[in-house]
Parts: C-alpha cells; structure tokens; sequence
C-alpha cells in the first residue's frame, strides 16, 4: 500500500514518526512525506531512510493568515490527488486540519488522524473567536477521520464533552513511544544536575524551571540547572535576551538546540518539565528510558508519565515553589532519587515501549 504522512514539520518526522515507517516498510508499504518544508532542504535526509517528500506549498505550522490556509488546503487536495495514497495519516494541528478535510475532498476514505496535546487555545477557559473557529475545523475534520489516536483521557474527556468527536472512532495509545534500543538505560553519574529538555516557549514551563532554580540555588548553589531546547515562533515563545539573561546570572545553563538529547540526559540527575499540558510527553519517556526520576506537573499529558512519589513527582502547573521543594528533596535524598529513576524505567518499558505503540497504530490502521 501506499501510505502518505502529513505534518507540519518536516524535522519531526524523525523525532516522532521514524520507527512507526521502519515498521511500516517492513511490511512492504511505500512511504511519502509532505510537510511545509522546501523539497531542497529536507530532501537528502528522507531519502537516506527510502521516503519520498512531497512540499506542502502556503502551509506556516503557526500561521493565522486563512487565506494562505485556504490556499494550502487547495494544494493539498492537488497533492493527494497526485499521489493516490490508498492510506492517509496525518499529525500536527495543520495538518491534522487541512490534510483531513484535502484528504476528503479528494475522496480518500481510510484517514487517520494522530493528536498531540490539544495546545493553550483549545484549553483556554475564557473563549475567544479563534477558540471557536479551531473547535469547529476540528469537528469538520474528525468527521471525516476513519479513526482518531488520543493521547490522554484529558484530552479525549474535553473533546467528548465539547463534542467535536465520536467516542467509537478514538483508539487511546500511550504517545509516540520510545525506542528502548536507542535509548538505553544508563547509571546515573552525578546527584546535582536537573535537565528540562524543550521548545523555549512559555507553555513549557521554562519560567517557573528558572525560578526554582534561583530558589534551589539560594540554598544548594553548586546545583547545576540544565536547559536544552531551540528557539520557536509559537506565540507563546521567550526571547533569546530573556534566557541569555538569567544564564549570565548563572542560574541556569542554557546548552542549546541539539539533534540527540542521550548525551544530556546521560548526564543528568534528574529530568524536570513544568509544562502547562502535553499529549503524552517525549522529552519525559525519553528520559524515562535512560534510568532518570522525573519532576512534571499534574496536568494532561504529563500526569501519564509519573506516579507520584514512585518515579517521581506531580507538581501543581505553575507553581514553582512546589518544584523547588521537590527538586530540593531529591539534592537531599539522593538514594530514594535514584530508585525512582529505577521505576522510571520499568513503567517505560511496560507501557512507553515504541514497539507496542507502533503495533496498536498499524493494528488500527489494517496494516
């Protein structure tokens, strides 16, 4: 068969979506890709792993313009219409959109639709005009989806009770997965290093890390407080002068982008993410898998990721004290630290696995 896969951001194909395709080829399905990217620039890489790119022309994964929306939904339909998939699967919430409704305009009937986290538009309580407009484009959308992966029972519950969805076309998977043989479980090395791993983007939570590190700092000031991560255009992005700032203050260490997050992981303590909500979080199962206890908030997405008081703890969002406190205690209880870094691990490996999530995919998708 032949599959196309849309996305939003051609690069996270190879975060997201590489070991789903290996799995796909090995069952001897043909591969294309078509995200925003221009064919020039991402070409080399896809053919490296045998995929066909296609450039989806007028698609900006943050763009508000509908006419250029509308105009790459017209191209879409064009694309699809070309290439013939017999399968489409789609993620990213452009992609999500408009590849959907392309997909049915060019009368594609076996389509399927892979959420993330349902973002801080959808979940802002005071709704606004663009809240509205999203609500309906994904009701259109999901009608025409044979199938809808969901990532926590947050997300589904909400999308249920504003009923944009058909409960009987959800299949629930526990993320993306984790390569286990890719990420592989390390000892840890040091008992002062904390690491948050993300987009520079407020939704992270990266403001409430840096104030519990200046708290963490007052009292434990050899404490080293990592932060890796890319700059981004989301609406809710920090400025580059706003991070290099409080890095000059030496309270935290700002390492940069990166391809391969082992080598930062392998070397820290302990992995903290503050976000606000998340599908199911990569950057935590990643860390999950290297043997790390956690620090997230109890909120959709990241409350999948840790029992608390088990693997590690669930922290109210925004509330840095508390993640101050509870980063404080693992400085002071290095031994119990690590044991949670031990469960981490096994509750990865029971339940994070990328081979078990690919099978439920491909299983939902008939192939």
């Amino acid at each position: 068969m032949k599959i196309l896969i849309l996305s939003s951001h051609a690069k996270s194909i190879f975060f997201y979506r590489k070991n789903m395709i290996n799995e796909m080829q090995k069952k001897g399905h043909q591969i294309v890709v078509a995200a925003p990217e221009k064919i020039d620039d991402v070409k080399e890489e896809f053919k490296k792993i045998n995929i066909r790119y296609k450039e989806i022309k007028f698609l900006n994964k943050t763009g508000t313009n509908p006419f250029k929306d509308l105009m790459a939904l017209f191209y879409l339909v064009k694309l699809i219409k070309e290439i013939k998939p017999d399968k489409i699967f789609t993620y990213q919430a452009k992609t999500n959109i408009y590849g959907t409704l392309a997909a049915r305009i060019a009368l594609i009937k076996d389509i399927y639709v892979f959420m993330g986290g349902l973002g801080s538009v959808i979940r802002n309580e005071n709704p606004s005009l663009i809240q509205k407009i999203l609500k309906l484009q994904y009701k259109i959308s999901f009608k025409a989806a044979k199938k809808i992966f969901v990532q926590n029972n947050d997300d589904l519950n909400l999308l249920i009770n504003d009923n944009l969805l058909n409960k009987n076309k959800v299949t629930m998977v526990n993320g993306s997965g984790v390569n286990l043989d890719h990420y592989e479980k390390k000892k840890i090395k040091n008992n002062k290093t904390f690491l948050l791993i993300a987009r520079i983007i407020k939704d992270k939570g990266i403001m409430e890390y840096i104030k519990a590190a200046e708290i963490v700092k007052e009292i434990y000031p050899d404490t080293e407080v990592q932060l890796v991560g890319y700059f981004d255009s989301n609406p809710t992005a920090i400025k580059k002068e706003t991070i290099y700032k409080f890095e000059k203050e030496n309270i935290i260490d700002y390492l940069g982008p990166t391809d391969d997050v082992r080598p930062f992981l392998e070397d820290a303590f302990a992995f903290v993410l503050p976000s606000y909500h998340e599908g199911t979080p990569k950057s935590v199962l990643e860390a999950m898998a290297v043997g790390r206890p956690i620090i997230t908030t109890d909120a959709p997405g990241c409350r999948e990721t840790v029992i608390d008081g088990e693997n590690g703890f669930l922290v109210p969002v925004k509330d840095y004290k508390i993640l101050a406190e509870k980063m404080i205690w693992m400085l002071e209880h290095t031994r119990e630290a690590k044991m949670m870094g031990e469960k981490s691990y096994q509750m990865c490996k029971e339940k994070f696995d990328v081979r078990k999530v690919n099978s439920k995919i491909l299983k939902t998708m008939e192939l």
